[in-house]
């Protein structure tokens, strides 16, 4: 009785959707939606029924806050304005603003040969707040589970529109919400900068990103049982930068503080929330001291002062700013374009090694130190699925550069538009276009050499990288809960060469866990009709787990056929051509 309350009211408008026009920012809504009439706490919104092709209904470019441009930049978010009028939720708002890589939304929102024309260029916009619900095309007996995917991209890249991140199979498959968020990246979703304090403490913590998605896990706890969904059953998911801002929410004292949670299971696929007081000697931490961000911070503003022309050099700047006074400063800054901002950071900042975002360790949006806060038993306890791929390094050969132990130099010849031109135009069913040689420098060939070839440095560099954070939080969640599971992808039926070139790399078990395997940036070299029957089976067997996971708080499924042992073991994921191959391990080290 009361889900059919729920639905009459989300219905109620049916006979006026169509007519309405455009009111308080919202777009007219196109005719034969009016079932798709959803109210949310702010206005109604009108999605697409999508069933005859994905077995879908979805909502995209929701607001969940307002516009953070002009005087709300670097600012915590805000509720969105209210709206009256239904207002279609039919198309992917704009990607957040950032500079083009290969990860990045192109000229279009979307895939497409823009992305390859505009790396080391200003796209998307400011105004980004927004996020998509997809739902099966049909009403529940029962709430459903929410699963809210947080998107990687080292923290300075990335959309909700990449075609990888479409829910519709995953929402049909487990019957369950898939929701996507879009956040603030780079220099606008995490800056500690003196000037912008204004004594409230969320907002003077500088992680303008994770605030947004806590933004986001509000609207979905007020507002997602009128789209089908459990507000008592959200699952927060991330994947890379993603699954390093999922573990600074669980260990956030801000979140730990609050009387009810916004989520109740969390999966992190290949991220961490390491300082260097917890990892081995030589790892890579993610959580850097602060002190490093508010020096970023400084600098972003003096070097701004200095591009624009208003100082001499990086002390006539400090001078003019302490004249000024940080009111003045701050405004100044939020004056400046998107473009202007970014171009300070691709010049100035990246010379000087400060290009780089990520979680600002305040203590109170984030924990001084996450790894510790979580072994004293102060996070958010809920059940943990983590995943990482065998082969995570080598969509990063480039950083074998960083060390004399990892090589010296970089581990890939070609740049980033020689990689997307080739990726998005190969043809698999052919005989191969491109060799090993073309790719990888002579010092790392052949592959397979012991120690000194691409296979062992991109071995050593994941033992430093993302086996010494995954090893790190996973243990200590287990050492205050048993509620931790972890799963290994090892697919790597790719042709020749590029299962040598990435195997089973940082971010190629997302088509698996979505169940996408159409265009997106490495689809063309992956996915042939070879491997067709065996990567299919092998997504249904991840999704199925993943599907577990968000009703029950545990991924165990039938579809295994073996049991998942909680952390220190795990399964690995994999498939031949025609079949998946799942298997129990123990303790992976």
């Amino acid at each position: 009785m009361k889900m059919r309350t729920v639905w009459n009211a989300a219905l109620r408008c049916i006979g006026v959707v169509a007519a309405a026009a455009a009111v308080g920012g919202c777009t007219s809504v196109p005719a034969g939606t009016s079932n798709l009439h959803r109210d949310t706490a702010w206005g109604p919104v009108v999605g697409t029924d999508d069933s005859a092709a994905s077995g879908s209904w979805h909502w995209k470019g929701v607001p969940y806050a307002r516009p953070p441009v002009g005087a709300l930049r670097w600012r915590a978010p805000m509720n969105p304005e209210r709206w009256s009028a239904p207002r279609a939720a039919t198309a992917f708002a704009p990607a957040c603003v950032q500079t083009g890589r290969l990860y990045g939304p192109g000229l279009n929102n979307r895939y497409d040969e823009t992305i390859g024309s505009t790396l080391g260029k200003t796209l998307g916009s400011e105004d980004c707040l927004y996020l998509n619900i997809w739902t099966p095309a049909s009403h529940p007996a029962a709430p459903r589970p929410v699963i809210v995917f947080v998107h990687g991209g080292s923290n300075i890249t990335g959309y909700t529109a990449d075609p990888v991140y479409d829910g519709a199979a995953l929402a049909r498959s487990q019957d369950v919400v898939v929701v996507s968020v879009n956040y603030r990246l780079g220099v606008f979703g995490f800056l500690d900068a003196a000037a912008l304090k204004t004594g409230q403490r969320e907002e003077d913590s500088g992680n303008f990103a994770l605030l947004d998605i806590v933004k986001a896990l509000e609207f979905v706890a007020s507002n997602i049982q009128a789209f089908g969904g459990d507000a008592s059953r959200v699952t927060l998911m991330g994947q890379s930068a993603g699954a390093v801002n999922v573990y600074a929410l669980l260990s956030s004292p801000m979140l730990v503080e609050r009387a009810k949670p916004l989520f109740h299971r969390v999966v992190a696929l290949s991220g961490g929330i390491s300082t260097a007081a917890t990892l081995p000697k030589g790892a890579i931490p993610g959580v850097l001291p602060k002190a490093v961000w508010a020096t970023r911070g400084e600098a972003l503003l003096l070097e701004s002062l200095v591009a624009d022309g208003r100082a001499a050099n990086e002390a006539a700047a400090r001078t003019l700013a302490a004249e000024r006074g940080a009111a003045e400063m701050a405004a100044w800054l939020r004056e400046r374009s998107a473009d202007a901002v970014l171009g300070v950071v691709r010049t100035r900042l990246s010379a000087r090694g400060m290009a780089a975002s990520n979680p600002i360790a305040d203590g109170w949006v984030v924990a001084p130190d996450p790894i510790a806060a979580i072994r004293a038993g102060r996070y958010m306890r809920v059940p943990v699925l983590a995943g990482h791929t065998r082969d995570e390094t080598k969509l990063f050969p480039q950083l074998f550069a960083l060390r004399p132990d990892l090589g010296g130099t970089s581990g890939r010849l070609l740049d980033d538009a020689a990689v997307f031109a080739l990726a998005s135009r190969y043809d698999a069913e052919a005989a191969p276009q491109t060799s090993v040689e073309q790719w990888i420098p002579k010092a790392y060939l052949p592959a397979s050499t012991p120690t000194t070839g691409y296979d062992a440095r991109a071995r050593e560099l994941d033992r430093l990288w993302f086996s010494a954070i995954r090893d790190d939080v996973l243990d200590a969640v287990r050492s205050q809960q048993p509620q931790v599971w972890d799963y290994e992808f090892e697919w790597d039926e790719l042709p020749t060469p590029f299962d040598t070139l990435f195997g089973a790399a940082h971010t190629f078990d997302l088509p698996f866990v979505f169940g996408n395997f159409g265009p997106s940036l490495y689809s063309r070299i992956s996915f042939t009709r070879h491997n067709s029957a065996g990567r299919v089976a092998l997504s249904k067997v991840m999704q199925r787990s993943l599907g577990a996971f968000a009703r029950q708080g545990d991924p165990n499924d039938a579809a295994l056929g073996t049991n998942w042992p909680q952390w220190p073991g795990r399964i690995v994921f994999d498939a031949d051509a025609s079949a998946a191959r799942i298997e129990a391990r123990g303790a992976p080290r």
